[in-house]
């Protein structure tokens, strides 16, 4: 009865541990002034790419976007990333049947623009004389739900893509290229998890929206893309479903061992009678 009892209890924990949910949060960041084109309305994959940081094309993650551009161009791209992701950008670059050699790097930039470096994977990458392609890697670190104000690590927010050319001859300059963006991730879980989190999330434009409400204005919401399930509160993962199994499992083993040790509750030996 004892066992049961001890059980029972410690299931009953680890389930409430494991119904616990969590309520979307809104964005922070700085606003601009222009809005974002946005992927196409009816779900198809975008197929240009923005010219700056305030012109990004919008794109989710597992879609895979085109766009059409020329050596030289900067072409820009905006995705979400929520905590306890770690992203992956991917890029090709189609380029002319003869050309010179030539470099093309990704570079991935958080909500307040400061460059992430990549974890692992080829950011850069030289296409050799007529190569037919470029292809580019860029694993990011996992994505933090807090930070320290000094630190440099990626947060839940938006994530802008870049990419150019880097290293190419002036004959090459202005030549027709296609290229292709796609933009995954892996959901790392509690083992990235840590002791706080964001009140809002890196989302530009966000955070002037309720003082335009206010005003009875419409206000310039630069990122209206996020993850398909909201963004999570930061506090929550799934340590806490581990957290719980260590304790049942450690109750567990304690009453094993307690059952194994106590012996049979009879002395070993029955003292003659006189």
């Amino acid at each position: 009865m004892r066992v049961t009892r001890v059980l029972s209890s410690a299931l009953l924990t680890l389930g409430l541990a494991a119904g616990v949910a969590t309520g979307p949060a809104a964005g922070l960041a700085a606003a601009d002034s222009s809005p974002s084109p946005s992927a196409s309305a009816d779900g198809s994959a975008p197929t240009r790419a923005g010219t700056s940081f305030r012109t990004a094309t919008e794109i989710e993650q597992g879609q895979r976007a085109t766009a059409s551009g020329s050596t030289g161009d900067y072409l820009y791209w905006s995705f979400p990333a929520d905590s306890g992701q770690r992203p992956t950008v991917e890029a090709s670059v189609k380029l002319p049947q003869t050309h010179a050699a030539q470099t093309w790097q990704i570079d991935v930039y958080d909500g307040l623009r400061r460059r992430q470096a990549c974890q692992y994977g080829a950011a850069t990458r030289t296409a050799a004389q007529d190569a037919p392609s470029a292809e580019l890697t860029c694993v990011l670190r996992t994505v933090r739900a807090w930070s320290e104000p000094w630190a440099n690590d990626p947060l839940p927010g938006t994530y802008y893509v870049r990419l150019t050319v880097v290293n190419l001859n002036s004959s090459d300059l202005g030549m027709p290229v296609s290229t292709e963006v796609r933009v995954g991730s892996k959901d790392i879980g509690g083992s990235a998890a840590v002791d706080g989190s964001l009140s809002q999330p890196l989302v530009p434009g966000i955070a002037v929206k309720p003082a335009a409400e206010q005003d009875g204005t419409k206000s310039a919401v630069l990122s209206s893309i996020e993850p398909d399930d909201g963004w999570a509160s930061g506090w929550w993962s799934d340590r806490w479903v581990w957290t719980a199994l260590g304790g049942v499992l450690a109750a567990l083993a304690g009453i094993g061992g307690y059952a194994l040790t106590r012996g049979s509750g009879r002395p070993s030996r029955v003292p003659p009678t006189m």
